[in-house]
């Protein structure tokens, strides 16, 4: 992976060049588009602008449904191996403490994995490579950018430019855009990209500090909510993730400062010592959702189709149920169904976007930063009342894992 592959060639396209599915992007979402693709024996042409895996530090939570999904590329073992089981996640007072556990053993009748586990993305993307790289129905071009896409009705084709700054063109019989909130493929299709951008940067930091020494009762993932400063702490195998909204004023580098860092953390959990930090990542958060994620022979998935902010972690697995979903839909038009079947795939994904993912991820932002005393007191009574009832401690939980969201999708015609 050190060395990236050339870029395609101007030689004459092989006969089985239109039945390719042409992938823009080699995150985790088209990894494992392009991994159950070929694995059906069909052949995938894989594009990704940098030049090897990108290792992005802002997604690490897999919900107990993605787990269920990826055992059938055997590599669920390993990012448990390399990452961090967790059964239980808080909504938490920062002055109060624990407000709510959420215990996901209340899910063992509805799934193989009764938990979150945290794990890197770019942990599951090297899995997923290591499989599909071996796989004679892949290539796969680093280093190569997608500039512009067409269709017509028996196919597609891109314009790309390799390493080197050469340019061609790829045929495919479809393309599928998991290239992220700037999607090209997105913008070649002509669809709206509709919603806000929310009014604060997340600045996410790693440190090696154990959170428990301050906070024993804290599970893995805690969402700490404050009428000031709210923030969330994840751990993950070796260090502890802090996620803080700030001032989106902020340049990049002030955002990102050692400074802020250190005021954050010490005002999350004042220290003698300085905090050790590992990673600083500032990013601004958006909420919107494709109108359409399909237009004849052009697709979208992942952050190309719908963007929301991380509190819930639901980006990357709403991504991950899109590819499964795309991929299945995708093989039955291979096999003959018409072409129209592909708006089923887009009414199902769509509404999970709209309906769960979005709304679930909102809810969480608006507890943890109301500032009207009533309505913060009203949201935690509101949480302590689902976690005393049996019932709804399992439904909430079956909702926020969005093992019901696939439930419901596959009931959309």
């Amino acid at each position: 992976m050190k060395n990236a592959p050339p870029c395609v060639s101007r030689n004459p396209m092989p006969d089985k060049a239109n039945r390719n599915i042409i992938i823009v992007g080699a995150g985790p979402v088209g990894l494992v588009i392009a991994t159950l693709l070929v694995e059906q024996g069909i052949p995938v042409v894989l594009i990704e602008t940098c030049n090897e895996l990108a290792h992005d530090l802002r997604a690490s939570t897999f919900h107990p449904p993605t787990l269920d999904m990826l055992e059938r590329f055997n590599v669920v073992a390993a990012m448990i191996e390399q990452g961090l089981i967790c059964p239980t996640w808080q909504f938490r007072d920062r002055k109060e403490g624990v407000i709510a556990t959420f215990e996901l053993s209340r899910l063992k009748p509805d799934t193989n994995h009764p938990y979150r586990v945290q794990c890197e993305q770019w942990r599951l993307g090297e899995l997923l490579y290591a499989r599909l790289k071996s796989n004679s129905n892949a290539t796969i071009h680093f280093g190569t950018s997608a500039n512009a896409v067409r269709q017509n009705t028996d196919g597609v084709e891109v314009d790309v430019t390799g390493p080197g700054g050469e340019r061609d063109t790829i045929l495919g019989a479809f393309i599928v855009g998991a290239d992220g909130i700037g999607s090209v493929v997105r913008k070649a299709m002509g669809v709206n990209f509709e919603g806000t951008t929310i009014p604060e940067i997340f600045l996410t930091l790693s440190t090696t500090y154990d959170f428990r020494e301050a906070m024993p009762d804290i599970a893995n993932i805690a969402y700490l909510s404050d009428p000031d400063e709210w923030f969330v702490l994840i751990r993950t195998a070796g260090l502890w993730r802090a996620l803080f909204p700030v001032d989106a004023s902020l340049s990049d580098v002030e955002a990102t400062s050692l400074e802020l860092a250190e005021r954050l953390l010490q005002g999350a959990v004042p220290r003698r010592q300085p905090y050790e930090v590992r990673h600083r990542t500032a990013y601004r958060v958006h909420e919107r959702v494709a109108s359409s994620y399909v237009n004849g022979r052009m697709l979208i998935a992942g952050d190309a189709a719908h963007v929301n902010n991380p509190l819930g972690g639901m980006g990357l697995n709403g991504g991950i149920h899109d590819a499964f979903n795309l991929s299945r839909t995708l093989v039955e038009v291979i096999g003959g169904a018409p072409l129209e079947a592909l708006g089923r795939y887009s009414r199902q994904r769509r509404q999970v976007a709209l309906d769960v993912v979005q709304q679930t991820t909102l809810r969480n932002r608006a507890i943890l930063n109301t500032h009207e005393p009533h309505a913060r007191r009203a949201y935690y009574d509101d949480l302590r009342r689902i976690v005393a009832d049996p019932v709804k401690h399992r439904d909430y939980v079956m909702r926020t894992s969005m093992i019901q969201s696939l439930r419901d999708s596959e009931k959309i015609a």
